[in-house]
């Protein structure tokens, strides 16, 4: 009988001792699943200071109040935003690392860099397209065309004999002109400068004809009459001039060179963090100080803000792109 009764002893021993250690996990298993318990590190695959740095910290104000937990901007800039997407793309996927990522990083590059150590398509998970900036065609007063029409009319008359600037070769000013010769059936010569600001000032002096350039960098001199703008270059009109037509709508359907924003996160992480990250980054779209900060940079909001969206989105923009790039010839190292 005592033989038993130690049989008995032992084994509720063993069982309370099972029992507690369970107990003592579950705490460490609770923890496990909230979501998130420690802060997030958003990369901006840009120098600080650019106005996709400055959008990231508008964000990351308003995702740490929605998130509860701090959310820590870091720049990883070099290649056109090559290096930050890369580092997304080997970085654990847990969700508490994602990527404010754009046009190029997300679409453009994997076309146009020779060597590229991500693809925009399998290495990331979608959270939510953020929105878009759009781009405008601004010309010189001095040539004789106030629409798309006037100017391809222009061009047909004389072909060859209307350029355009860019901030370089491969640059999303040069892609636009690009695109714009294979819908229209123009021969706009491409002039390349070193940057956005030496480009503006050709064309300022009439060095040039026209440029594809943001509606921000145009809109000082429109008003003040230095440069006319005869077209938007997106789908859909710009809130900033809503009276100024889209080159899509004067006879170019489908014409839209418009930079988006996205946020994405590694392959692999999970769905459920996902969605709480989409949620979070929706509750901090809609809050007045975002609001009324991307508006007053030109920013047009996204028209599907689910995780899905962006994912049929961006394989739709690396398509389109693959096919400017091969057009233009731009192979960057």
């Amino acid at each position: 009988m005592a033989i038993h009764l130690k049989k008995i002893s032992r084994t509720v021993v063993v069982a309370a001792s099972a029992v507690a250690a369970l107990g003592a996990s579950f705490p460490l298993l609770a923890a496990a699943e909230t979501f998130p318990s420690r802060p997030v590190t958003f990369v901006v695959p840009f120098p600080p200071g650019g106005p996709t740095d400055a959008m990231a910290r508008t964000l990351g104000v308003a995702l740490t109040q929605a998130l509860g937990q701090s959310v820590i901007v870091e720049n990883r800039a070099g290649a056109g935003g090559n290096i930050g997407a890369e580092a997304l793309a080997r970085a654990k996927p847990d969700g508490y690392t994602i990527m404010f990522g754009t046009s190029g990083p997300l679409a453009i590059n994997k076309s146009l860099y020779s060597k590229i150590g991500y693809d925009p398509v399998t290495s990331f998970a979608p959270v939510i397209r953020v929105g878009y900036l759009p781009n405008v065609l601004a010309v010189h007063p001095s040539v004789k065309a106030n629409s798309v029409q006037e100017l391809i009319a222009l061009d047909k008359a004389k072909p060859g004999s209307l350029n355009y600037a860019s901030s370089g070769n491969g640059a999303s000013s040069h892609l636009a002109g690009v695109l714009f010769n294979q819908k229209a059936q123009t021969s706009l010569q491409h002039v390349p400068y070193k940057g956005t600001g030496p480009a503006l000032n050709d064309l300022l002096a009439g060095q040039v004809d026209m440029s594809f350039t943001d509606i921000l960098t145009a809109m000082p001199y429109v008003q003040s009459g230095k440069l006319k703008i005869i077209g938007v270059a997106t789908e859909k009109r710009s809130q900033a001039m809503p009276g100024v037509p889209t080159i899509a709508e004067q006879g170019l359907p489908g014409y839209d060179v418009s930079v988006f924003f996205g946020v994405v996160a590694p392959a692999g992480t999970p769905a459920q963090r996902i969605a709480i990250l989409n949620q979070a980054f929706r509750k901090a779209l809609v809050s007045e100080k975002v609001r009324t900060t991307f508006a007053s940079q030109g920013l047009e909001p996204a028209p599907d803000l689910t995780a899905e969206g962006l994912g049929r989105f961006i394989p739709e923009e690396v398509a389109k792109w693959k096919a400017v790039v091969l057009a233009s010839g731009a192979v960057l190292d």
